[in-house]
Formats: C-alpha cells, structure tokens, sequence
C-alpha cells in the first residue's frame, strides 16, 4: 500500500529499531502507525524512550508500546477547531483521519504556528552546567594542534557555543568550564561572546584530571543537581524529559545513552568441540547503549571525587554501582547524538549539518 506521506508512517508491526531510525530520517519525534491503509495511532520518541528504560528489546513490534489516547482530526472538524487542539496538546502534526480510518491528511505545526517555530520553548531548568574543555583532543590531530577541541566549528558556530546555547534555551546560565590544554584561547574566546544573562566560571586544571577529575575544586559550591557534558558533543532531546526521568527515578547519576546500531554484512558462525558448526546466522544485527558523555548527577556525588587526581566519570559510576545505588540510563536515537571527536564523525556531522539542522 503506497501512502501520501511515506516519511511519516510506519507499520503496527515495525520494530522499535525501525521507528528510531525513520525518525532519524524524517527529523520527526512524532510518527502515524498505519496496519495497510488503516489508521492505527500515533507513536513519539517518549513512547519508545520509556519502552526501551522498562527493557524492551528493540526489535519488538510498536504494536504493545501504542497508547489509546491519541488525538486525531476527522475530515468534518474546522481548522480553528484543529489548531485549537494542537496548540493545547502541542503536537507536531495531526493525522485528518476519515469515519472509515482513512487516512486523508496530515496537519503539520509549523503551517499553523509559523510565528512560534520561530521562537524558543520557554523553560526555566536554572541548573548549573559542567562541560569538560580540557582535554588535547588527540583523535582531531593536526587540527587540535592550532584550535583546543572546544572551539572546532560546526556551521556558524564553535562546539562549545552550541552546548551553551542549547542550554540558555532551557534556562541554565551558570557554567563551570573545565579548562587544561589551551586554557587561555578558550578563556578570551568566550569572553570576546558577552553572552547576555550567562555567568561563565573557569575551573583550571594543574594537570590532566580526566572527564570528572576537576568537580573536586567545585565542592561546598554546587548545591543542586547538575548536567556534565563533554564539549565536543550535543544531544538532540529536551533537556527536560530527562532531567524528569532522572528526579523521578531518583537517580544519583543519569547517563544518556545512543542507541548505536551495527549490522555484519556476513554470516556468522558458531562452532563448538573439535570445531563442529553449531549454529549460523545470516547477517546479524546489534544494538548498543553508547555513553554519550552527558549526564546529570547530585550534588553530594562531588564530595566523592578524590582530590587532585586524575579520575573518569565512568569511575565514579562503576564505584556506585558497586555500591547497589541508582545510575539511570536514558536513551536517544543514533542521531540525536553529535559527537565530534574524531576525523570521521567529525565530516559526517558536517555533511548532514549542511542539510539538516537540529530542532
């Protein structure tokens, strides 16, 4: 069945996997479930983050993760009527679905609320935010000997302005950067920016300390929860959806995830004793959780950074785990993560850059 909007439906039976990945395609975070030419429902990136955090496995069909409450507009209903829903539920497109469960046409925001998709989601997060700018950036040689990885450029911008904006969009002005190699170039850098209502704070770093190292020297002045991130990486989600995921979990440590898919081009073997074939499997698919290298964390965890020594932040994540207390994991499709930190992501970011954007 050939539909009018190929880019947005999928199939009640498409795996989980599938809808990220068509999502990563359509730049959508919201999709129509069809089962041949009827309509079914809807399903967002909220439904399949909160079935892959209670374990689904990703090749399960989306038919179990659909939510009934969907709103929809029937070929009868004015487009005041239409626009006045959307506005309330905030969707990013409504299905015109027909008596029959015809799918007719599809309503999309940004025709209705042109005005609004120019302005900024106001929310007011106010939370302090550690991005981690002291590394060399070795795997981006020769460029990082002239330029610390913090100011590469993407578009019209540095990485770190990027980072930065992206959470004065949600309220968070204050900022701790963590500075070692080319300390003073980052310093002038920002500091020539004068960004309105931000308060930039330099933690120098004596030595490489590692990606958590250098929250020692911030003790006794971070009283509430926190973000980290590396500098040269941006996640595409809404701050506030993990952040709610973490309170609400009542994490220590909430870790966002990529959900990395490899495909072996071959058939794999398994033998067994004296090599005797056991099973094959034709051209396997796997899924990983990636650390993205951001993450939101409690204040009381920086007093459990050793003093002065290089220490990871995968240390203190594997000392309490070892220790049975919470370390959450949120995850966010394979490209709703930007990671520049070598020559190969580093190109393939800039080509979709210059035809995409980030929302």
């Amino acid at each position: 069945m050939r539909h009018k909007f190929p880019d947005l439906i999928v199939n009640k039976e498409d795996s989980i996997l599938f809808v990220l990945k068509k999502m990563d395609q359509s730049k959508r975070k919201l999709l129509i479930v069809m089962d041949d030419d009827k309509f079914v429902g809807l399903v967002s990136i909220g439904d399949v983050q909160r079935a892959i955090i209670k374990g689904k496995d990703v090749h399960t069909s989306i038919s179990g993760i659909l939510r009934q409450d969907v709103t929809v507009a029937s070929t009868e209903d004015d487009l005041d009527g239409v626009k006045e829903r959307m506005k309330i539920r905030r969707n990013e497109l409504m299905p015109v679905v027909s008596t029959e469960g015809k799918l007719i046409d599809v309503i999309f925001w940004e025709d209705l609320f042109a005005e609004e998709c120019q302005k900024k989601k106001r929310v007011n997060l106010n939370l302090p935010v550690i991005i981690m700018a002291g590394g060399k950036g070795t795997r981006l040689k020769p460029l990082t000997n002239v330029l610390p990885k913090a100011l590469i450029p993407v578009r019209s911008k540095t990485i770190i302005e990027e980072i930065m904006d992206r959470f004065l969009d949600c309220g968070c002005r204050d900022f701790s950067i963590s500075v070692n190699y080319k300390a003073e170039m980052i310093r002038y850098y920002l500091d020539t920016l004068q960004k309105p209502l931000c308060n930039v704070n330099y933690i120098k770093e004596n030595k490489p300390l590692g990606t958590a190292g250098s929250l020692y020297l911030l003790r006794n002045k971070i009283k509430t929860t926190f973000f980290v991130t590396n500098c040269d990486i941006i996640i595409d989600q809404d701050y506030v959806d993990i952040l709610n995921y973490h309170r609400e979990n009542k994490n220590e440590i909430t870790v966002v995830a990529a959900l990395k898919h490899y495909e072996i081009p071959y058939g794999t073997l398994k033998s067994g004793e004296d090599g005797l074939l056991k099973s094959i499997q034709e051209k396997p698919e796997f899924v990983y959780k990636i650390n993205t290298g951001f993450y939101i964390l409690e204040p009381n965890l920086i007093n459990e950074i050793p003093h002065n020594i290089f220490f990871h932040i995968t240390d203190l994540i594997e000392k309490l785990l070892l220790e049975d207390r919470r370390v959450g994991v949120f995850p966010v499709s394979e490209k709703s993560w930007m990671d520049i930190g070598n020559w190969d992501e580093y190109y393939d970011h800039i080509r979709f850059y210059r035809c995409n954007s980030f929302s």
